[in-house]
């Protein structure tokens, strides 16, 4: 197959499959889902580097020891729906953070099948494929947990996979709380931690203009 070299040789309105998706050759990070092309953030914010960073750090100390494997984008998964032959597989992504508890998903392209739990930390650029696109993939390819980060709220979505195929959506984890996983044994993570300069910003940032506490 030709390798492309260029993102502009190829066009963005057709669907295209992971064996083409290893032909192409070009800077620019790219996702497939349902076969579309999805350019990614060339270059997050610092922002989304620093809470992405301190998530893989703390969850690593918690794996150490554990059969569970952790890897951060870049990192190739490949989602096969309904069994589709691996050539024909129309959604690869890249997701922040994975956790995969099968080994015999991981190889050297990097997983294939749905990991346990993905972690992607939202960017004004990705919010919407993140709360929407991805949590619908995520879904139908049967990822059991998705942690979803607003870094500037310090605030996680959590979804949990149940018995009916669908996602439960938890009440939101805040900068003062401890996120526990369902489906990970021993992982929780304090996320004064991971936000530790939201909990130090003044309370009077978040009175009404005017108001006076009590």
């Amino acid at each position: 197959m030709k390798h492309i070299t260029d993102i502009n040789q190829l066009d963005l309105t057709k669907s295209y499959t992971y064996s083409e998706y290893l032909s192409w050759r070009f800077q620019e990070r790219v996702e497939l889902i349902w076969g579309k092309i999805r350019k990614m953030t060339s270059a997050p914010s610092t922002r989304h580097q620093k809470v992405l960073g301190k998530m893989h750090i703390l969850i690593s100390n918690v794996l150490e020891d554990h059969p569970c494997q952790i890897f951060i984008a870049p990192f190739d998964v490949r989602l096969p729906i309904e069994g589709n032959d691996e050539d024909i597989v129309e959604n690869v992504v890249q997701p922040d953070l994975c956790i995969i508890c099968d080994d015999a998903k991981i190889d050297e392209k990097g997983c294939y099948g749905a990991p346990d739990l993905i972690l992607e930390v939202l960017s004004p650029s990705s919010s919407t494929k993140d709360m929407k696109d991805k949590l619908k993939l995520y879904e139908q390819a049967k990822v059991k947990e998705y942690w979803v980060v607003e870094p500037h709220d310090g605030i996680i979505h959590v979804f949990v996979l149940k018995d009916d195929g669908k996602y439960m959506s938890k009440y939101p984890v805040t900068a003062e709380d401890a996120i526990t996983s369902e489906i990970i044994k021993d992982l929780q993570i304090d996320l004064k931690k991971v936000f530790p300069d939201i909990l130090q910003e003044p309370e009077e940032n978040y009175l009404s203009p005017g108001a006076k506490r009590i």
